[in-house]
């Protein structure tokens, strides 16, 4: 079957962006432990590299088909990792200090409904708050402009937990009544 060059270029590039950006998906599902998702996305993902490969391999000849499906799959990183961000799945584990010990941040942060722990700490030049927080990674930013509102100076280290097990907030995320 004959297609002309430039749409059999549009073809292989759209077909390898989608399919990376189902790679990128189906791995971040699978580090998350979404087993299942993770399994349906890989078939559907199968489906579209075997077709995006079949179109490269039948045309050889025409590099412009190989150069397509390169630069598709690059784009394809670049759209895959832009969903997962709007996905945000998982939660984020956030360490923050301050300088100001007397400081009310951490009842603030409560107040918003993000499970804080807090404790006074020791730095070099003193005593510093230290707190905890959990939260969905979809409300990562929001904590983050939070905590820049209350204290601008404040130091802020986050990571993803693997596991997360027991305390108040597990409580609330199961019984749905986080930041409501």
């Amino acid at each position: 079957m004959d297609f002309n060059p430039w749409l059999m270029i549009l073809i292989i590039f759209s077909i390898n962006v989608v399919y990376v950006a189902f790679l990128t998906i189906r791995m971040i599902l699978t580090l998350k432990g979404y087993r299942y998702s993770a399994a349906m996305v890989s078939m559907v993902e199968t489906v579209i590299y075997i077709v995006g490969l079949g179109l490269v391999l039948d045309n050889l000849d025409q590099i412009q088909n190989l150069i397509a499906y390169a630069i598709g799959f690059g784009t394809g990183v670049i759209v895959g990792s832009k969903i997962e961000e709007k996905l945000a799945l998982g939660y984020i584990t956030v360490n923050v200090i301050t300088s100001d010990v007397d400081q009310l941040l951490p009842a603030k942060l409560r107040e918003k409904g993000y499970g804080v722990t807090d404790w006074i700490a020791n730095g070099m030049e003193g005593g510093r708050q230290s707190m905890q927080i959990l939260t969905p990674r979809k409300m990562e930013l929001q904590l983050y402009a939070t905590i820049q509102e209350l204290d601008p100076k404040a130091f802020i280290i986050a990571y993803e937990p693997k596991t997360i097990h027991g305390g108040f907030w597990v409580k609330q995320v199961r019984k749905g009544k986080l930041f409501k």
